[in-house]
């Protein structure tokens, strides 16, 4: 009897040993979590004592990023976050962690309250990271006065995958040093990064000193851009960028394979902007040593360079880009650019621009034309576009004679009643189109002639059932 009272003692002991050991796991797992919903909710009245459940939230973001897990949605409610989003952990593709403004509330964060401190300062923060969301912020109002501080309001780096950034409303990022930086949203690719994705963001009233509003930079391969409005920015409205010293790996450090698709861009300009005095040197759409980009269907206007498309750096290009199906009109210095703006500067090959409206761009009187191509320009191709003078009666400027095998066809100059037009090629100007034909080696296929808009005066640049450009550029 002895034996077997020890017995069941024994197993007694073990099975309360058991127990207790079960429970302490259990409380060791997040209880933040709703399995059935996997989600985390953070409102301003919460608490990070909570279980961060829609009855009960987070009080803090920086609590929801520490427990969330893959397959989580952090949802945000209403109100002003005067802290930074640090993104701490990645999803899988199956379960991604998506970040996201709850139903339509309107949730900020905002740098007003943080100090200022020297290297990058973001408001929010995805650095080696994958398979995250951003979704519906708006993130505003982080300053600096320190020229070695950059403010940024949301910032990807690292070798980051599979980012969305979508629906987000950023403004009032602002450096106020001479030589100071700022960018609303940039990717930084100091390691190799690919599927980026940049969609349906406003990005407004910058003050970037010598940086961009939407910036892709280094070892980015697969991308998108689309459908987001950029307007009001001192400097570049979206940029993408190669040969900076950004990658790790030299021979990678470019952004390529990508799209730039669907976006309103306006009122860009660096004229006033201390870095730039009184230049007007901001692109639109800025490809600076990229490779491999779709550039379509976008719409800019009231920029200082509608888009460029070139490299900064001697030897290096941008290269293979589509410049289609774009709408640029009213831009302070030109509507399309390519090459290098001196001969210490690279340049632009393997490149089409096509099915470009070009209209009444160089409206400050710069002699940058309509379309301007600048040093070393080897093998493009410039067709099917319509193109409209400004006010210097400029369709094309090309001032310099490093312009090999670049070939015009089928475009269409506008012939406006009483109005001459002027082309520069190769640093010789011709008040003739057939002049600059025989020059350039357009010959029969481009045409001086009205393309009859339906609404130009309202940019309604669909053409009329009649019109003769049709045939010329279908």
């Amino acid at each position: 009897m002895k034996k077997i009272y020890v017995f069941i003692l024994a197993v007694f002991a073990i099975t309360i040993i058991f127990v207790i050991n079960h429970t302490n796991t259990k409380k060791q797992e997040p209880a933040t979590v709703n399995e059935e919903t996997a989600a985390i909710f953070v409102a301003k009245n919460g608490s990070d004592h909570h279980p961060g459940t829609k009855s009960k939230p987070f009080r803090t973001l920086k609590k929801a990023a520490e427990e969330a897990h893959p397959g989580t949605t952090i949802y945000i409610r209403k109100g002003i976050y005067h802290e930074k989003l640090i993104v701490k952990h990645s999803g899988t593709k199956s379960k991604p962690i998506t970040f996201k403004a709850y139903k339509q509330d309107k949730v900020v964060l905002s740098g007003k309250k943080l100090k200022n401190d020297e290297g990058d300062s973001s408001l929010v923060s995805v650095h080696n990271k994958n398979y995250v969301t951003i979704d519906g912020l708006t993130i505003q109002d982080l300053s600096t006065n320190l020229a070695d501080e950059t403010v940024i309001g949301i910032f990807v780096s690292g070798s980051s995958r599979h980012i969305t950034l979508t629906n987000n409303h950023v403004q009032r990022i602002k450096t106020y040093a001479d030589e100071g930086n700022g960018h609303g949203i940039a990717v930084y690719g100091t390691g190799p990064m690919k599927d980026i994705h940049i969609l349906y963001n406003t990005v407004e009233d910058l003050q970037l000193g010598t940086s961009e509003s939407i910036v892709l930079n280094g070892n980015i391969d697969g991308f998108s851009v689309a459908n987001n409005i950029v307007r009001r920015n001192d400097n570049i409205g979206i940029d993408l960028i190669g040969f900076e010293g950004t990658s790790k790996n030299k021979k990678a450090d470019f952004v390529r394979h990508g799209v730039v698709k669907g976006n309103k861009v306006h009122d860009i300009s660096s004229y006033g902007n201390p870095a730039y005095g009184k230049d007007y040197a901001a692109g639109g759409i800025y490809v600076d040593g990229a490779k491999y980009i779709d550039i379509e269907n976008n719409t800019i206007f009231k920029c200082d360079i509608g888009i460029e498309a070139t490299s900064e750096h001697a030897k290096k290009y941008a290269d293979h880009i589509h410049i289609v199906n774009n709408t640029i009109y009213n831009n302070y210095y030109t509507g399309i650019s390519i090459g290098g703006y001196d001969e210490n500067r690279g340049g632009t090959k393997h490149s089409v621009i096509s099915k470009n409206i070009i209209y009444r761009n160089d409206t400050k009187g710069l002699d940058g034309g309509q379309l301007l191509l600048q040093h070393d320009t080897q093998n493009n191709v410039i067709a099917k576009n319509i193109i409209t003078a400004g006010p210097s009666r400029i369709f094309i400027a090309n001032y310099f004679t490093t312009n090999q095998d670049n070939k015009l066809a089928n475009n269409v100059f506008h012939r406006e009643k009483g109005k001459t037009g002027v082309w520069v090629w190769k640093d010789e100007t011709y008040t003739s189109f057939k002049g600059f034909k025989d020059a350039s080696g357009s010959g029969t296929t481009s045409s001086y002639l009205d393309p009859l808009f339906k609404n130009a005066n309202k940019h309604d640049f669909r053409l009329k059932k009649n019109s003769p450009a049709k045939k010329i550029i279908e």
